[in-house]
């Protein structure tokens, strides 16, 4: 059985709590709820197709199924094992497994060149594509799936197709933020480092464990992971419901 993400709430996200953790803000905590913050990230068009995902008829019978199952469980877990492999193999322990490779000092360059978060921002952004594109379809094909078995699974899946649309420019928007937030991150770790110098530097020993830019490259890996764990729990939803209704009488 496909397992489904942890059960946690909008502000309790475990890619909230790993940003918190490494960059210290002064954002004050929400004063709306998550369903008046929803009602503005809605536009009217938006509006009454969400409400006619809600209201519509789910007595008609499904088309011809486009997966099984046991199919549809067997890609989510290859999709998600993918790309907890990609970020998990990226790391300075496994050099040369990486598919999206994790930047290293350039050792030619000065050593204030070699501490530039750009390479990383980038590495970063290429992690995002990645879910992106293999998350998309993914979230697509389970859909269809839903659609074609029970009338209570087939308005879940009108109404998950909505609020992929509708929230999508959304999602994109605040997920933007993130490489930003680790710059911050990366400056501090720096900084840190710099003001702890009673030698002179050497990039040679950034990637040591326990140096600074092991210890970026170790954060920037949660959160990645976190983010990760975020863009797949719709779909673990939806194979959650899928799972409770093929487990019933």
């Amino acid at each position: 059985m496909a397992r489904g993400s942890p059960r946690t709430s909008f502000d309790s996200s475990r890619l909230i709590r790993a940003l918190s953790d490494l960059v210290s803000t002064d954002a004050a905590p929400p004063r709306q709820s998550f369903a008046d913050r929803l009602g503005q990230w809605l536009d009217f068009a938006d509006a009454i197709a969400l409400f006619s995902a809600l209201n519509g008829s789910t007595d008609a019978a499904g088309g011809p199924a486009t997966a099984e199952h046991p199919a549809l469980r067997d890609e989510f877990a290859r999709v998600r094992g993918a790309l907890l492999d990609s970020i998990n193999t990226d790391g300075v322990l496994t050099p040369g497994k990486a598919r999206i490779r994790l930047p290293a000092p350039a050792w030619h360059a000065s050593t204030p060149g070699a501490a530039d978060y750009l390479p990383y921002h980038r590495y970063y952004l290429a992690h995002q594509r990645d879910m992106g594109a293999a998350i998309a379809p993914l979230r697509a094909s389970v859909r269809a799936g839903l659609a074609q078995r029970a009338p209570a699974l087939r308005q879940l899946a009108a109404l998950d197709g909505v609020l992929d649309q509708a929230l999508a420019p959304r999602e994109r928007s605040l997920l933007a933020n993130v490489p930003q937030l680790l710059g911050r991150r990366f400056e501090q770790l720096h900084q840190a480092h710099r003001n702890a110098l009673s030698t002179p530097d050497d990039p040679a020993r950034w990637l040591q464990p326990g140096a600074w830019l092991h210890t970026f490259c170790q954060d920037m890996r949660a959160v990645l992971l976190a983010e990760l764990e975020l863009r797949l729990q719709p779909v673990a939803g939806l194979m959650d419901a899928l799972n409770e209704v093929t487990r019933q009488p």
